[in-house]
């Protein structure tokens, strides 16, 4: 992987089982990307899991300026979000929530116990996950003139360029997607050809 330019997620939501002393952690994996699909998928897992006592789960999101949180609920501090976050960052993933629900089997684990617990629920979890890694793309607007069109846009067919919004006006723009290793490059060519081009922060993460 190409540090800045690419960053590993999960494809799909994968699930791994530890048990310890009559308890089951239950390790969830699903890939995100903004809050509100986070806040989503946790009300989701509390009802599919209504009867487990604890639903503790880490998280890690935004491909250029990572952002990150963990919760315990009701555990020990330190003993269950912490050593899920940790397995997100040792397998360096991101894009992902991790939820790891707790059925209490009867007899208390320790602290000790809670941290292996929760850290092996969540490494299942990432073991039975299909990892991929993904391109670091930033959106971008192109405005140029209609005289400019066919140099701009064969730019764009030449170097594989996603398109995801035109604007057909007194000028003409167009919303890209452009990777991250490729944007020097692209931004010079686009120049030369005529056109403008400008970061689209609306949509860049």
């Amino acid at each position: 992987m190409q540090k800045g330019f690419e960053y590993r997620t999960i494809g799909k939501r994968a699930e791994g089982i530890y048990k310890e002393k009559g308890s089951r952690f239950i390790g969830i994996a699903l890939p995100v990307s903004d809050e509100d699909g986070i806040h989503e998928y946790i009300s989701m897992i509390r009802k599919e899991h209504y009867n487990a006592r604890h639903h503790c789960y880490a998280y890690r999101i935004g491909k250029n300026d990572p952002r990150y949180r963990y919760n315990d609920d009701g555990e020990p501090s330190g003993t269950a979000g912490k050593p899920i976050y940790g397995q997100i960052l040792s397998n360096d993933l991101s894009e992902i929530l991790i939820l790891v629900v707790r059925y209490f089997g009867g007899v208390k684990l320790g602290t000790s116990g809670l941290i292996r617990a929760y850290r092996s629920a969540a490494a299942e979890a990432i073991t039975n996950a299909e990892i991929i890694t993904q391109r670091i793309e930033e959106a971008y607007t192109i405005r140029f003139n209609y005289a400019r069109m066919n140099q701009i846009m064969r730019i764009l067919k030449d170097e594989d360029i996603k398109i995801h919004h035109q604007h057909f006006g007194e000028t003409y723009s167009i919303g890209i997607l452009l990777w991250k290793k490729q944007e020097d490059t692209i931004i010079k060519k686009i120049g030369a050809a005529g056109g403008e081009i400008t970061k689209d922060y609306t949509l860049t993460n």
